[in-house]
Order: C-alpha cells, then sequence, then structure tokens
C-alpha cells in the first residue's frame, strides 16, 4: 500500500471537510455552546426544583396526656424533625370533631380519595376513633402486669398516599418518617415512666464511617459521566462525516472521479477512515473539554465536587484513539452501503442501539472490571477508564492489555468490513429504488433462484429470533422432564425448523441445494463423528472457563438438573437433547441461512453470522458463547463437506457426549474404573478431562480440519468473484 496516496486522499477529506459548515459546527461550535447552555439551564431548573410545603390531613388527631404532642398548630411537632427547620415544610390541617362526626357514614378511604383528588392534600392520616382511649388502657396496664399490657390492643394509624403520583409519593416518605419518630418518643416515654433507660430499645447505634480518601467522591462521579460522553460523541462525530464522505460523494458525483484514480481501494478506504478518526477524535475532545470546564463551575456549587481529577485528560485520550478507530470504521462502513446520505442518516439509530447497551451496562449497579467483563468490547474500555479515573491503577493494571487486545480485534474487524464494502461493486454503486410491497412478492416468488439471496437469510435468522423471544412469554416454564420434552419439541420443530423449511418451498428452486441434502465424500461422515469425539475435550474445558468468566444462576442449574435427573431413559435424553436438535438446527442454521449468506462472497463472514444466529437461539448466555463458536465448526464442514449429514453427524455426538458422560458419572467414584485415564471428577466444574487428553484431542481435531480443508468445495458465483478481485488486488499490491 502506497501511503503517500493515503496521504494525499486525507488531505483532499479534510479540506473538504472543514469547508463543510455544518462539520465546523457540529465540532467546534456546538461543543463551545452546548455544556454552558446546559449549565444555565440546570440553575434555571433547580429553582423550579426547591422543596414546597408538604399539606397533609390528620383525620381524627389524638388528645391524651399519655401521648407526646404530634400536631402543634397546623405544623407537625418540631421535636419530630432531625432538623427543627423542615418542620415548616409540611403543613397539617387537623379535621375538626364536627367534620369527623358529619363523615362518621364515609369510608375513610373514600374521604381521602376524594380530598386527594381535590387537590387539597398530597396526604391522609387517619386515626380511629377509639384510638387514644385504646393507648389510654395500654399504658394503665403498664403499670400492672406486662402480660395484661399484651392483651391490649391498640389499633393502627392509618396513611393513605396517591402512589400513582410523585409528590404524594414523597409526601408519605416524609409524613411515615414523622410517625416513625413519634412512636420512638411514645416508647421512650413509657421506658421513662418504668424507669428504665432509653437504651433498653436500642442497646447499641450503627455508626456509617466512610472509608473513602479525599477525592474519590468527585472522581466516582466524574467516572460514570467521562467515559460515557466520550463514547458518544466519539460515535456521534464519526457518523457524520463518513456519511458525507461517502453516501455524499455519491450523490455528488465525485465518487467515481475518486475511484478512477491511481489509488487502490485499500489507500481510498485508509484516507476516509483517518480523516473520519480525526473529526471524531476532535469532536469528543472538544466535547470533553467543554463539559470539563463548564462541569467543574456547576458541581463547584455541590459539597464535595469540583473539578475532574487531573490525570483523566490522560486516561480519556489514550482510549479514544481506539475507540474513535473503531467507531469511525463501522460508520464508513454503513457510509459506504447507504444510497444516500438520508439513507445514511437512517442507520445512526441502529448503531446507536447496538452501541448504547454495551456503554450503559457498566453502570449498572455490581458490575466491575473483572476478566470476563473486560472481553466485552466497549463495555471493557468503559469500565478499564472507570477504574483509572478513580485511581485504581494496580487493580486496573491487569486488564489493560486483554481491553487492548479486544478493542484492536474489533477495529481490524470493522476496518476489514469497510474495505470490503469498497471492493464490492454492487454495494458501492446500489442505485436508489422505490419500494412496493406487490412487486417485491411478485419477485420473490416469479424470480426464485436454486438458492435464497443473502437478505432472505437474514430474515429467516431474525424471523427465528424473534418467534423464538415472543413464544419463551407464551409456554410455561416446565416442571417435569415431560413439559421439558414438549417445550424442546415445539421450540425446535415450530420455531426453528419450521420457517427454514417454508422459506426454502417458497423461495427456492432447489431444496436440495439449499438445504445442502447431498452426499457427502466418502469419508467425511466418518471424519465428522471422529472430530466431534477429540474436540469434545476442548470444547468441555472451553465451557469450564467461560462458566468461571460469567457464573451461571445456581436456580437456574438446579433446575436443569432436576429437570434432567428426573428421566432414567438415556434414549429418550439422545432423542430430545441428541437428535432432535441436530437435526432441526442444521436444516435451519447450515441449511437455508448458510446457504444465503455465501452469497456475500465470503464463506468465512457467513459461517461467522450463521453461527451468530445459532447461538442466539440458545436460552442461557453461557451456552450461546460456546453454541457460536461450535457453530463455527459445524458452518466449516458443511461448506467443505457440501453436505449437511456431516454437520448433523457432528451435532448428534457433540450433543449426546454431554449426556453420556453425565451418566458415567457414578463410575468415577470407583479407582479402578477406565474412565479415569480420560477424565477427573471436579465436582463443582463437571467432569474434566486430563490435560494431555486435551492436548491429544486439539492435535488431532486439527489434523482432521486440516483433511477437510482440502477437500474441494462448491463455491457460489459470488465467491468466485470475490476471490479473483482478492488475487487482482494481492497481484498489484507493491513489493
Amino acid at each position: 500500500m502506497n501511503w503517500a496516496n493515503v496521504k494525499l486522499i486525507l488531505l483532499r477529506e479534510v479540506r473538504d471537510q472543514l469547508r463543510d459548515r455544518r462539520t465546523l459546527f457540529m465540532i467546534a461550535v456546538l461543543p463551545i455552546l452546548l455544556y454552558p447552555l446546559l449549565g444555565m439551564s440546570f440553575f434555571q431548573v433547580m429553582q423550579f426544583l426547591r422543596e414546597h410545603p408538604i399539606r397533609v390531613l390528620v383525620v381524627g388527631a389524638p388528645e391524651s396526656s399519655a401521648l407526646p404532642k404530634l400536631v402543634v398548630g397546623d405544623r407537625f411537632a418540631k421535636d419530630l424533625f432531625p432538623i427543627a427547620e423542615r418542620a415548616a415544610l409540611m403543613q397539617v390541617t387537623v379535621q375538626s370533631p364536627e367534620e369527623t362526626r358529619r363523615l362518621a357514614g364515609v369510608e375513610p378511604i373514600e374521604q381521602a380519595r376524594r380530598d386527594m383528588q381535590d387537590g387539597n392534600y398530597e396526604v391522609v392520616v387517619y386515626f380511629p376513633p377509639n384510638f387514644a382511649e385504646s393507648y389510654q388502657q395500654f399504658h394503665e396496664s403498664l403499670s400492672h402486669d406486662d402480660s395484661a399490657a399484651a392483651n391490649v390492643k391498640v389499633p393502627q394509624v392509618e396513611v393513605y398516599p396517591n402512589l400513582a403520583k410523585d409528590a404524594s409519593k414523597a409526601a408519605h416518605r416524609r409524613v411515615t418518617d414523622v410517625l416513625d419518630q413519634w412512636r420512638e418518643q411514645i416508647g421512650k416515654q413509657n421506658l421513662a415512666e418504668r424507669k428504665l433507660p432509653a437504651t433498653t430499645a436500642r442497646p447499641f447505634e450503627i455508626a456509617t464511617l466512610d472509608v473513602a480518601e479525599a477525592g474519590q467522591h468527585k472522581a466516582a462521579l466524574w467516572s460514570k459521566i467521562l467515559p460515557f460522553v466520550l463514547l458518544l460523541w466519539a460515535l456521534t462525530g464519526a457518523f457524520y462525516p463518513a456519511i458525507d464522505l461517502c453516501a455524499g460523494e455519491k450523490e455528488r458525483g465525485t465518487l467515481e472521479t475518486l475511484l478512477s484514480s491511481p489509488a487502490e481501494r485499500i489507500e481510498i478506504v485508509w484516507g476516509k477512515l483517518l480523516t473520519v478518526m480525526i473529526f471524531s477524535m476532535a469532536t469528543a475532545a472538544l466535547n470533553l473539554t467543554s463539559l470539563g470546564i463548564t462541569g467543574s463551575f456547576v458541581l463547584s456549587q455541590l459539597p464535595n465536587f469540583g473539578p475532574p481529577p487531573p490525570l483523566a485528560i490522560l486516561w480519556l485520550m489514550l482510549a479514544l484513539v481506539p475507540m474513535s478507530a473503531l467507531f469511525s470504521a463501522l460508520c464508513l462502513a454503513l457510509a459506504a452501503f447507504a444510497r444516500s446520505t438520508k439513507e445514511g442518516q437512517y442507520y445512526l439509530m441502529p448503531l446507536v442501539l447496538v452501541t448504547m447497551p454495551l456503554v450503559v451496562l457498566p453502570m449498572a449497579p455490581g458490575v466491575e472490571l473483572n476478566l470476563g467483563n473486560a472481553l466485552i468490547p466497549v463495555t471493557g474500555v468503559v469500565l478499564l477508564l472507570r477504574s483509572m479515573l478513580e485511581g485504581n491503577y494496580l487493580a486496573a493494571l491487569p486488564y489493560i492489555p486483554i481491553v487492548a487486545g479486544v478493542t484492536l480485534v474489533c477495529c481490524g474487524l470493522a476496518i476489514r468490513w469497510a474495505t470490503n464494502q469498497f471492493n464490492t461493486e454492487s454495494v458501492l454503486f446500489r442505485e436508489s429504488e422505490r419500494w412496493d410491497v406487490g412487486l417485491w412478492l411478485k419477485h420473490l416468488l416469479r424470480d426464485r433462484d436454486n438458492t435464497p439471496s443473502f437478505s432472505e437469510a437474514m430474515f429467516c435468522g431474525v424471523l427465528i429470533l424473534m418467534i423464538r423471544f415472543f413464544l419463551s412469554f407464551t409456554l410455561p416454564a416446565p416442571h417435569t422432564f415431560r413439559d421439558f420434552a414438549v417445550l424442546a419439541g415445539v421450540t425446535q420443530l415450530v420455531v426453528v425448523a419450521t420457517p427454514a423449511l417454508l422459506m426454502t418451498i417458497m423461495l427456492t428452486r432447489s431444496p436440495s441445494q439449499t438445504l445442502l441434502l447431498r452426499r457427502p465424500p466418502l469419508l467425511a461422515p466418518l471424519a465428522a463423528v471422529v472430530l466431534a469425539l477429540t474436540l469434545h475435550p476442548a470444547v468441555n474445558v472451553l465451557q469450564t472457563w467461560v462458566t468461571r468468566l460469567y457464573p451461571m444462576n445456581e436456580q437456574i442449574v438446579a433446575e436443569l438438573e432436576g429437570l434432567l435427573g428426573n428421566q432414567d431413559s438415556l434414549w429418550i435424553l439422545l432423542l430430545v437433547i441428541g437428535v432432535l436438535p441436530a437435526i432441526c438446527e442444521e436444516l435451519a442454521f447450515r441449511g437455508f441461512i448458510l446457504s444465503g449468506l455465501r452469497h456475500a462472497g465470503r464463506k468465512w463472514t457467513a459461517i461467522a453470522i450463521s453461527s451468530v444466529f445459532f447461538g442466539a437461539t440458545h436460552a442461557i448466555f453461557q451456552q450461546s458463547l460456546i453454541a457460536c463458536l461450535v457453530g463455527m465448526v459445524l458452518g466449516y464442514l458443511a461448506v467443505q463437506s457440501g453436505s449437511i449429514l456431516t454437520s448433523i453427524l457432528f451435532h448428534v455426538v457433540h450433543n449426546s457426549l454431554a449426556l453420556v458422560i453425565k451418566q458415567a458419572t457414578p463410575a468415577l467414584e470407583d479407582p479402578q474404573h477406565w474412565l479415569h485415564w480420560l477424565m477427573r471428577d471436579a465436582s463443582a466444574e463437571g467432569q474434566l478431562y486430563h490435560w494431555p487428553v486435551v492436548v491429544l484431542g486439539v492435535v488431532a481435531s486439527l489434523l482432521i480440519l486440516a483433511w477437510f480443508h482440502r477437500l474441494p468445495y462448491a463455491r457460489t458465483p459470488e465467491e468466485r468473484l470475490q476471490e479473483a478481485i482478492d488475487h487482482q488486488s494481492a497481484k498489484w499490491q507493491p513489493s
């Protein structure tokens, strides 16, 4: 690749973007204006958030010398508040005895509902008519006999809020705090009359001593704000320049001129990518700067808060480079796919919807930086930034290489995707068209091909996931193995197999070619069975690592073991868990979906996408990760052998091995049993193979996969064309 051409394209694109007033406004002007205006709005809104007096109606307020004062005038007694001045924030109306007698036939809750619906009060406190007399009897019995006091029941005090309204909900909390203080005063008074110290009811106090060092509260606040703003603006700052550099050039007619220049496609991609990265980083940096300056003034008005930690700028800038590269590559690929700037802008929301959960997940309570979370793209970066901003350097240090590695891999994949978009003429020069439902349906049924299209395969995968999602809320949870078997059968036959088979019949001309219903090479079925046996130890170890990284819910594990443990027949278990899913899932994911996805031009892209769909259909997250990785092997076997039979056999043996090993667990209790040569008993983690067995299994699996690699497989026209393009690009690659 000639970096001089990349430099020329970079300068051209940057110059064009700097001439665009909208780009300059988004990058430079908006951050300068946005956050000061938000700060001014914050102070303006604070005027409306001042506390207003809460209106409370007290019905049947008790008047007894044995009780402490609850209401004084139109306020609750000041000694019921930790801060006496807060008594003024509660305006109390005591219903007169005449009014109480007049409403004697009305239910208290009905009267309270009327009073609050009229907007007169936020809360109504109701004392039963015999409250004072009952308490007087209780009080007098205390001086005679404790058992007599236990027989006297004081009616409960009823509080009527409207919890559907926020104002009434807040008033309810404050009124109940006042009543709790009043009840505690009554208890202290009773103890004092019996000459018992007040500590009798509370023999000890609970002291809260904050161990946070100076500045940690400030750092904790900024660690939640700054990473979120960094990623949000890095994404936003990359999206609009990418749309203008790709979809905008299509509309202006300048893209053809650029593609006809001596620069290669990869050089054009890198030039545009670096341009988008520059504007993404500039947008994020200016927004962070403006936010930091404005936030320092705003938060300085609050106690214990101030400007961000000094090292925050360093950590944010280090994280900004790879994240800008990732978002820039994703935006560039989507922009190249778009026919126009209008269509390109539609892709922003799906991209945000995919990214935001990864950004918001670290803000959930209990989500900390660990090995499992560090392997999640974007989430690991946010958690690492939070730890660095909070000053937890030693805790964050081991995870820096892991987060950096995951982020770089994601950047590489995103850049490769963007490059593929520029190398695909059908994507780069798609024409705008009006969509008509009738014509589209006629096209689907009339112009059918031997195998489904890429979009039809994607639709089938999404349809299966949607049916799976809604059906999970419809069918009841299984309580017996019979229920589990019925649920598994409905899921496999109705959710997985039926959509794929119906779409095969309706949308393709050759079901056998679509579903790979062909005779495999002579030794391929046997090789698939042996591969399932040799690969199982490695999968078992991988499953153990996954459950360590992401521990499974103990209740779910117990329920599954209870359901499967109720069935003694191994053959029924093999049919329900081994054979039925293998047939249905392979026909859907390695049949219809994989056949359609291969029209994208790259078999590994098709295998990866079909594996993601395959993994997503599994209900348990840990199971989905393993299924996704095993799906890569299944897809490779189906492509290389050209037959669904090889992947079905592998799938049956793989699923059945777990059941057979579980049935053989009691044999491990015998030290002389031959299974001890293969595995050891790890009760907490399942049966684990000995490491020599795992290593030998991996070596044998690689040899079998190498044998499959040498098999000649039928390429799609798109795959042949893509191989020719890749070969031509490599031929003209400068040394």
